[in-house]
């Protein structure tokens, strides 16, 4: 474990550290003031808000506090993929001040910097390191399957240190906890476009899998990709497993040869999100690793095999999560290929629909653009 024994370290005075010109939402002004004073406090806050609320933004004011105050802050996350998108974006708003980045394989391991974005699993090595800690996605796995992700985290802020909490789909007991006044919370229920999140189609698709079988996609599926392909309109597909997903690739490519497949174990992963990125690539076939913390403008989602046991409540809201966080795209389509409908399933949409409700209440939202479920 790394553990700093010399003297007190000191960046150098500035008058501020940040350098960002945009403007908050009203949502987001009131959660960035609590971060601001969770910092001075040294206090433990969560920030639930919704997908694409903009939850980075909320934390530049705070993370700013922080540096003026001679801290040390980490942004831990448990996925590679959210690493590697938060990186270049709080560089560009700390453009003076070092940020390293902390993966596996990454090459900033041993750097000491003011500010450091790392997954949950390299702050093991990490002893009483960050005055500010902040955990974005706290809800995603496995941080939330694996006590010694959360020990490792613990470990590595100091006993005195602020601890914020990110995420658009927080554990039911802390939900209630929320509701009871039991934890220091501050709500976002509107993204900072002002329009509402897309609710999702439920389409039952019949035995998928026995299709499947028979190297033949549901009738519903194969529609709905193949009008996003003449349209030129890029879509995430989300299926329960890797076998599932390398058994229907090749189907898949039939509407286009251009259609990839990524998951945690593909060594291509990199390559293969960039590519979407580059909208090289129609269609990305994934697993729920692509469920948070990437953003594509103007995307589709659908789900085939949403019944499964995989897709809880919480990742449901997130895939969903995933449509219309641009401002110039703010609406899409999001579709739930299933067998049967389950609770977790319904639970998602009464959660997306009830996030519209509470913003259109505060006026958070457009009011004309608002669905009613």
């Amino acid at each position: 474990m790394y553990h700093w024994t010399g003297p007190p370290i000191q960046w150098p005075k500035k008058k501020t550290y940040l350098q960002w010109d945009g403007e908050l939402s009203a949502g987001q002004e009131t959660a960035s003031q609590a971060v601001v004073s969770a910092v001075k406090n040294k206090d433990e806050l969560l920030v639930w808000a919704v997908c694409g609320a903009g939850k980075t933004e909320v934390l530049f004011s705070g993370m700013d506090e922080a540096l003026l105050q001679g801290h040390r802050i980490c942004i831990a996350t448990p996925r590679t993929d959210v690493v590697l998108e938060l990186a270049p974006r709080i560089r560009k708003v700390f453009p003076h001040t070092t940020v390293a980045a902390l993966y596996g394989g990454s090459e900033e391991r041993h750097h000491l910097s003011p500010i450091t974005i790392s997954t949950t699993h390299q702050l093991l090595r990490c002893c009483h390191a960050f005055d500010t800690i902040i955990v974005d996605e706290v809800d995603a796995f496995p941080y939330t399957y694996d006590k010694s992700l959360q020990w490792a985290v613990q470990k590595a802020a100091k006993p005195d240190a602020a601890r914020i909490y990110l995420t658009a789909t927080p554990s039911r007991d802390w939900q209630l906890e929320c509701r009871y006044g039991k934890r220091n919370h501050v709500k976002i229920p509107a993204r900072f476009h002002r329009k509402p999140l897309p609710l999702p189609t439920f389409v039952w698709c019949g035995n998928w899998r026995k299709k499947l079988n028979k190297a033949k996609l549901p009738y519903s599926l194969f529609s709905w990709v193949e009008k996003r392909v003449k349209l030129g309109k890029q879509a995430l597909i989300f299926l329960p497993h890797i076998k599932l997903m390398e058994q229907s690739l090749p189907l898949f490519q039939r509407l286009h040869p251009k259609i990839e497949s990524v998951h945690s174990e593909d060594l291509d992963r990199k390559a293969k999100v960039q590519r979407m990125r580059n909208k090289e690539t129609p269609v990305l076939l994934t697993t729920t690793i692509l469920e948070r913390g990437v953003t594509f403008p103007n995307i589709d989602v659908a789900v085939l095999g949403a019944e499964d046991d995989i897709f809880t409540e919480s990742a449901l809201v997130q895939i969903a999560g995933r449509v219309g966080r641009s401002p110039d795209h703010p609406e899409g389509n999001v579709t739930f290929f299933h067998y049967g409908r389950t609770k977790a399933m319904i639970q998602a949409l009464a959660h997306i629909d009830s996030m519209n409700k509470e913003a259109r209440k505060a006026g958070l939202l457009d009011e004309s653009s608002l669905p009613v479920l």
